[in-house]
């Protein structure tokens, strides 16, 4: 075909020199004399002439950072905020991280305003209740959400965030605030209809720890489970990663009462052993313990010492052995498919290697 310059007008632009070329009309909305032209227009056709004037209909793209701040909340699939109202960062964090989990969520909607439990105080009904509808709110909205009736409700169960200085709010730890809230929460959303009485919170987030425990007299041993909703990483001078601090669970000598003695000894001393993971959990919380008590001030003070952590914690080696024994096949199957993806392979290896295996690892090659 031959080439044409022609003029351009879009909205209130004019493009004066435009070349025709025999680009696709597909995905174009142009509108010469007699109409928009269709997809399987034909340039050749349509008696172009040379300075004539065509309309483009259609608006110019638009990127993400140019849109209104509420737009771009529902493009990227973020949830609405939460407003501050007066130190309340250590509670504004804790809902968000809980308001992130899809089955918290979905729990919590089954809960009903007649859910109320005979065992279950007023106030564990109430901020339930509250907690349920101001995840609904900010799944709802895009702006900014103000908690005022959940705040109310966690202050009258809790008195200990309502305390002040000075006519102000204090600000509070959220470690509190999320240990209460998990609490109450556990207690609420428990299953009506098992014989264990469980709870969603405890499927969801509730750790379950096995100790060792040694006698140091008589050398015997036994075992404690123990059950939480988060491992704490102790800061030391010596915790430098997570894993350390998530490892520096050693307990010291005290005095206690086993259960494999002798009823006449009732009190000996022992020593406890690090404890261990001892079944899968969908969501594992982390603490950083990083107040403590000072006796010289009789105040809590603050660890202000770097920790750092990784994107990905693979907490296997905190694991009992029995929970190894379960999760070596998948993370076999795991670490095969990811050096599968690098290009790797395992060299063939003889049966004489293959007998001790023990003694000469797997070695992985590029292929």
């Amino acid at each position: 075909m031959e080439f044409y310059t022609v003029s351009v007008k879009w909205q209130k632009e004019t493009f004066p020199a435009v070349e025709i070329d025999p680009i696709s009309l597909l995905m174009q909305r142009i509108m010469v004399k007699g109409g928009l032209l269709k997809d399987d227009a034909d340039w050749s056709t349509l008696g172009v002439k040379e300075g004539q004037r065509l309309m483009i209909d259609g608006k110019s793209p638009v990127f993400m950072e140019d849109l209104p701040e509420e737009e771009q909340i529902v493009n990227v699939g973020q949830s609405a905020g939460i407003f501050n109202l007066g130190n309340t960062c250590y509670l504004n964090s804790t809902l968000q991280c809980l308001h992130s989990v899809p089955e918290l969520k979905a729990a919590l909607e089954n809960y009903t305003n007649f859910g109320r439990s005979n065992d279950l105080d007023q106030f564990s009904h109430l901020l339930t209740v509250a907690t349920r509808d101001l995840f609904s709110e900010l799944d709802r909205n895009v702006r900014p959400v103000a908690p005022l009736q959940f705040l109310s409700i966690l202050r009258k169960k809790y008195p200990q965030f309502a305390q002040q200085h000075n006519g102000a709010y204090m600000q509070q730890d959220a470690e509190e605030c999320w240990t209460q809230l998990m609490y109450t929460l556990s207690q609420s959303l428990k299953s009506s209809d098992s014989s264990e009485i469980s709870s969603a919170v405890k499927t969801l987030f509730g750790i379950d720890l096995v100790s060792r425990i040694v006698c140091i007299e008589s050398g015997e041993e036994s075992s404690e489970t123990e059950s939480v909703y988060a491992l704490k990483c102790h800061i030391s001078q010596e915790v430098n990663h997570l894993h350390e601090g998530l490892k520096c669970r050693r307990l010291p000598l005290y005095w206690g009462a086993v259960p494999f003695l002798p009823k006449n000894l009732v009190s000996v001393i022992c020593r406890g052993k690090n404890n261990f993971l001892s079944f899968c959990l969908m969501y594992l919380t982390v603490q950083f313990v990083r107040f403590f008590w000072k006796r010289e001030t009789n105040q809590k003070a603050k660890i202000l010492r770097k920790v750092d952590y990784p994107l990905e914690l693979d907490v296997y080696d905190l694991c009992s052995e029995e929970l190894r024994q379960k999760l070596q096949p998948p993370r076999q199957i795991l670490r095969e498919a990811e050096n599968a993806k690098l290009g790797l392979k395992v060299q063939e290896k003889s049966t004489h290697e293959n007998d001790a295996k023990t003694r000469n690892p797997e070695v992985w090659q590029l292929s």
